[in-house]
């Protein structure tokens, strides 16, 4: 299957990066190169692109995308949170922009095998990373009830978390939950028939959970997003495209922390702690898809923008 993705947000976010005709970018979720051949084709002969992705289908299709800027795209298979090290193997201290494209790709939803869709039947994986030997079906099949209703409180934030985890846990006892189709029949036994008729397809937010726990999503973006404002040039921006309400607070509170990072009681008169910001959040209410590619795109209408420019830091 070709690997096909329609970039969320394309426009508005290449014109929030800012782009310099001689800097360094880096996309650390490419994807199918949708971001990065627009970031390209802004480039000089002096400007570079690197390219992150830990989807080796990704990796193959952006090649080809962006076999055009020869040597001007450097494509690294990883994950965006290895990014400082991954540029510095390549001599790279600091860039002039990043760009995140959050959650999974049109084509991992639309690839069966690969598991991640509740609309065919299909092994229960759900790797972003095929080189990782967990899976979904190790999740749903070894976490203990508490673990599961957890999860999917917390990640899938679904209401009847603690229905659904007893019953994967009941059903799993009489036969291993080998498919989706299989998970899917669980899950819609635990949800009530009258909150079935509404709210999308039942099993949504459960598959959410299980895949963001499976790639530790929000751990990654909570550990590595501070780290990637540092790697910023003067006046560098990071633009991040989120799909769901806790990446977005996530990269608004690293946002916020990193412009106003002082933590002196607010009594105080002048600040003691000596921590200086390190740039100011651009948007301060997030860019959404306008009307037009919402209808053009359904998966678009949960997405959110946010972008953070890096300032000039003076030493005392």
């Amino acid at each position: 299957m070709e690997f096909k993705h329609k970039s969320v947000l394309l426009e508005e976010s290449i014109e929030a990066l800012n782009i310099r005709p001689d800097g360094i970018y880096v996309d650390g979720t490419l994807g199918g190169g949708g971001h990065s051949y627009e970031i390209c084709r802004r480039l000089s002969e002096k400007g570079r692109l690197i390219g992150i992705d830990q989807d080796a289908a990704a990796i193959e299709a952006a090649a080809r995308r962006l076999g055009e800027f020869g040597d001007k795209v450097t494509i690294v298979r990883s994950n965006y949170c290895e990014m400082k090290p991954q540029l510095e193997k390549l001599g790279i201290t600091s860039v002039d922009g990043v760009i995140l494209d959050l959650g999974v790709s049109s084509y991992q939803l639309d690839s069966a095998d690969r598991g991640f869709t509740y609309r065919e039947d299909a092994p229960l994986d759900m790797r972003m990373d095929q080189r990782q030997t967990q899976t979904a079906k190790d999740i749903v099949n070894q976490y203990s009830e508490m673990e599961l209703y957890r999860m999917i409180r917390d990640y899938g934030e679904e209401r009847y978390a603690r229905n659904i985890a007893r019953h994967i846990v009941s059903a799993r006892s009489e036969k291993t939950l080998e498919t989706t189709g299989e998970l899917i029949h669980v899950i819609k036994a635990a949800i009530p028939m009258k909150a079935r008729a509404t709210g999308g397809h039942p099993a949504k937010r459960t598959f959410q959970a299980i895949r963001i726990e499976l790639n530790r999503e929000l751990e990654v973006l909570e550990n590595s997003l501070g780290e990637m404002v540092d790697l910023l040039s003067d006046g560098g921006r990071i633009c991040v495209i989120t799909f769901h309400s806790l990446e977005d607070r996530i990269v608004k509170n690293i946002f916020r922390q990193s412009e106003n990072p002082c933590t002196c009681p607010k009594d105080f008169p002048v600040c003691v702690c000596g921590k200086k910001s390190k740039g100011y959040v651009v948007t301060r209410k997030p860019i959404v898809p306008g009307d037009e590619e919402q209808e053009i795109n359904p998966r678009s209408k949960s997405a959110k923008l946010r972008v953070f420019e890096r300032t000039k830091q003076v030493s005392e």
